[in-house]
């Protein structure tokens, strides 16, 4: 019996709030369907405005003694999260699988990674230092603690059902914060998933709540009304962060934003281009590009343009495209049917030379062809759109300066992505880039240990590191006259 069986059968696939399952307040589910077949594989319940304000409830009468536990029971929670996880990691990656449609690779290297944000904030929750030092006026002794925030509203997207989880559960919790989880409709089972396994690994009723909801706008809406919120923490696109923080400032409620990307990917004249390649298939092809990190305009030297795109299209080419569950697949559906008609849209107005993919196959299933697009015009809608797709289109610079300012051409600036055999080149290329993150001669550089966030329109805040538990903590300044 595979985990969704399971939790089908033992009805955990309500709401999960103060420790138990619920239907909603309605009796409204959500239809989640399998990507790859188009079939309903799970049905979920559907909350509603008063049952996330049931679960605010729940989470406000759990957070003082949530925040009074000793920060070693709090680790020792998260870490045996971890273990239970990685025990199981193969049921959670098929979880995955049936409702995002990712390649079970994929999936596997999805739970792998969001496992570790358990284990690091297993370890960062005892790490939660104030300080004490003397004022420079020699008066009082200035003592400064940081505390937890209080309750926290956690919006997740479909892209890394688990993944996106993990990132914002473990640093709260750690933190001392009781949290209510809103994950996305397309993908709840995941989510649903991670709230059985904090049961088991001990943690006490009412500290997580997960409330999955096709209402998003009125649900979210009405927690962040609720003055016993006191944190949001968004992932998803920048459209509806900008939303969402306008609903904000009325109770000046303190966010976090992990909003869009326009991922440049840099490949200067002196780059090693089996090493290009192979950073840009790690870049481009993560989740069939369904990755707000995923490398979205390719910039390549003119000189050795046509080269790189010839072994780019090969590497694409090669690529086994079915269902995720399917042995050797490499890349699994899209999300929806409107995220594939989006990206052949992009594809069929963006120009250039399409030399590998550059179609959906026929038959069910939301499949579309890795794709290589050579030869793209400057200005082309498709370099200014978040592709999330397997769409690489190549522009051909001739001047770096030029690249570089192309590269930051845009509002978003979550990752960048430079190759360069010259290592002080690319250290340069990297300060000038517009990004929170940059990649140097790596394709893949997302560590639960390193700050994952952007700058401008792609976001505030960042998760991982330490950074990431200061986002649910909040410095009190205590002056004493001793």
């Amino acid at each position: 019996m595979t985990l969704l069986d399971r939790l089908i059968a033992d009805h955990k696939t309500g709401l999960y709030v103060d420790g138990g399952w619920h239907a909603s307040g309605d009796g409204a589910v959500i239809e989640v369907r399998d990507p790859s077949t188009e079939e309903v594989v799970a049905e979920v319940a559907s909350g509603t405005a008063e049952d996330g304000l049931g679960a605010v409830t729940a989470a406000h009468a759990a957070f003082p003694g949530w925040a009074e536990s000793a920060p070693r029971k709090r680790g020792e929670i998260l870490r045996r999260a971890f273990e239970l996880m990685m025990s199981r990691e193969k049921e959670y990656a098929g979880l995955i699988v049936a409702e995002n449609g990712k390649a079970f690779s994929d999936a596997m290297g999805e739970v792998r990674y969001g496992a570790e944000f358990f284990r690091w904030f297993s370890e960062e929750a005892v790490r939660n230092r104030g300080e004490v030092y003397r004022s420079p006026s020699g008066d009082k002794r200035i003592s400064v603690l940081n505390q937890p925030i209080g309750v926290s509203l956690l919006v997740t997207p479909w892209n890394f059902p688990i993944a996106m989880g993990t990132r914002k559960i473990a640093p709260a919790l750690a933190a001392g914060c009781t949290i209510v989880l809103k994950p996305a409709s397309d993908t709840p089972l995941s989510s649903l998933a991670m709230a059985d396994l904090f049961e088991e690994a001990g943690c006490p009723p009412g500290v997580i709540n997960v409330v999955p909801s096709a209402r998003s706008g009125k649900v979210v809406g009405a927690m962040m009304a609720d003055r016993r919120v006191r944190k949001l923490s968004f992932t998803g696109s920048t459209e509806t962060g900008k939303l969402l923080l306008a609903q904000a400032a009325p109770r000046v409620l303190n966010t976090s934003m992990e909003l869009g990307g326009n991922a440049p990917f840099l490949v200067l004249e002196d780059a090693d281009l089996d090493l290009a390649v192979e950073g840009a298939m790690q870049a481009k092809m993560r989740n069939a590009g369904e990755a707000c990190t995923a490398a979205n305009r390719f910039y390549v030297a003119a000189s050795i343009a046509d080269e790189f795109a010839d072994r780019l299209s090969a590497a694409m080419a090669a690529l086994k495209v079915g269902p995720g569950m399917e042995p050797g697949v490499d890349v699994g559906p899209l999300i929806n049917a409107a995220t594939r008609d989006k990206v052949a849209e992009l594809v069929e107005e963006a120009g250039g030379t399409v030399t590998t993919g550059g179609r959906a196959p026929a038959g069910r299933g939301y499949f579309y062809l890795p794709t290589v697009i050579k030869d793209v015009a400057r200005g082309a809608g498709i370099l200014a759109a978040e592709i999330f797709g397997p769409v690489a289109p190549i522009v051909r610079f001739d001047d770096l300066d030029d690249a570089i300012a192309q590269a930051n051409d845009t509002d978003l600036g979550l990752i960048s992505f430079v190759f360069t055999s010259d290592q002080r080149l690319g250290m340069e290329v990297a300060e000038r880039l517009e990004a929170g993150m940059v990649g140097l001669n790596r394709g893949l550089i997302s560590d639960p240990s390193a700050p994952f966030g952007g700058v401008k329109e792609s976001g505030l805040g960042r998760e991982g590191s330490h950074h990431g538990i200061h986002e649910f903590l909040e410095p009190k300044y205590i002056g004493a006259p001793w």
